[in-house]
């Protein structure tokens, strides 16, 4: 990554912002450059930034299965990266379901009754929440969801469909929140985790853990599980309350399935479910999510509860960009210098991983244990930050077990 001299990294310091996504500073000219001083501290954080808008919400007033009404209607934006459909009514009889999809059936969410109102079926789709009626399905990737009412003839099975998100194109999202808005210095270092299977097969599985978490249905951050049992980290300002909490939607395994291919799978949705615990001064937060039985197989992460030390090895996993999942682990390219801790002090530690919007809620990995030694909440070159797990696990070991 390249290093700026001190004047530059003060007037960066003050530009600092968060969610992953810090004002890019020029490169400097080999004469300008100088090594970061050993211990040092990172600079001091300014509030964190509103997260990075990557969807809009639009009004409709969809009916099924009322006289007159079909069965099915379809919702198709064209470029949109998703599609989260929102029901204000869903009334099944006994055998009736209602399914949101893709076109292809590749995603398929399946609901025998309103959940909100205890006519979810075991095995149904988690489902989020958004006021104080109806609820939104799961959402689908890409353009189109699909919406089918099953019913047999002569029955009163209905839905409304009162609104929808969709995903902004990659376009748009650069149009939306300024261009070059992010915390890569130099080339951009982070490959898809697949990348990393065979010749780094622990940092692979520790990306396994690592989930992509659909905020309020127009804004990405990354969570991830902790401990044993059913616990997930993210930031604080990723989700501060209980009823931003019920918002948010939690996908496993989205993941390229060949090493930049660009071809993630569906992955494994979830909804969140009850936020434990929160700080605004280390920016964290706790919750667990529904379905857990569902993401239990991609594994969880455990924490060191000592602090960071200078230079060690370290690396950054997370959807940074709402992109599939990537690991931050060299500097710059494979075969170069392995990302590190660069600075303490107080609550932060600073290191030289790339990231970006949406990588806010990330976990930051000792190369030497594959355990979090930070949470990655912002970043600006040349260094990205995040708060130190030794501080933040006093204030959550008695509801985890953090026994690897």
């Amino acid at each position: 990554m390249i290093r700026t001299n001190p004047l530059k990294r003060a007037l960066v310091a003050a530009a600092l912002v968060a969610a992953g996504v810090m004002v890019p500073v020029a490169p400097t000219t080999a004469g300008e450059s100088a090594p970061e001083a050993a211990g040092e501290a990172p600079p001091t954080a300014a509030k964190p930034a509103p997260l990075p808008t990557v969807g809009d919400e639009k009004a409709v007033d969809l009916r099924l299965g009322s006289p007159g009404s079909p069965d099915r209607r379809e919702i198709r934006r064209p470029g949109a990266q998703y599609v989260k459909v929102h029901f204000s009514r869903l009334t099944l009889a006994r055998g009736d379901y209602l399914t949101v999809a893709d076109p292809s059936g590749r995603e398929v969410h399946t609901y025998h009754g309103d959940p909100t109102r205890g006519g979810a079926a075991k095995g149904d789709a988690s489902f989020t929440r958004h006021g104080r009626t109806g609820f939104a399905a799961m959402s689908v990737d890409g353009d189109t969801a699909v919406i089918t009412l099953h019913t047999r003839e002569g029955r009163n099975s209905a839905a409304t469909i009162d609104r929808y998100w969709r995903g902004y194109s990659d376009k748009e999202i650069k149009a939306k929140n300024g261009p070059g808005v992010f915390s890569v210095c130099g080339a951009d270092g982070r490959r898809d985790t697949v990348c990393y299977k065979e010749n780094h097969p622990a940092q692979y599985n520790a990306s396994r853990p690592v989930a992509r978490m659909l905020t309020n249905g127009n804004g990405w951050c990354t969570a991830w599980r902790v401990g044993r049992g059913n616990h997930m980290m993210t930031n604080n300002h990723c989700v501060k309350t209980q009823a931003e909490l019920d918002t948010m939607e939690v996908q496993f395994n989205y993941d390229c399935a060949t090493c930049g291919g660009n071809n993630p799978g569906p992955g494994t949705k979830v909804g969140a479910n009850q936020l434990l615990r929160n700080s605004a001064e280390l920016d964290f937060a706790l919750f667990n999510v529904d379905n857990f039985d569902q993401i239990s197989q991609f594994g969880t992460l455990f924490l060191e509860t000592r602090a960071p030390v200078i230079n060690e090895r370290a690396y950054v996993i997370g959807h940074g960009d709402t992109k599939p999942k990537r690991i931050s682990l060299f500097e710059e390219r494979d075969g170069g210098a392995y990302c590190a801790v660069k600075t303490t002090g107080g609550n932060s530690v600073g290191y030289s991983c790339d990231t970006s919007g949406g990588n806010s809620g990330s976990p930051v990995l000792a190369g030497s244990s594959h355990k979090v030694i930070a949470l990655h909440w912002g970043g600006s070159c040349p260094n990205n930050v995040g708060n130190r797990m030794d501080r933040i696990y006093p204030q959550i070991q008695d509801l985890i077990d953090n026994r690897a």
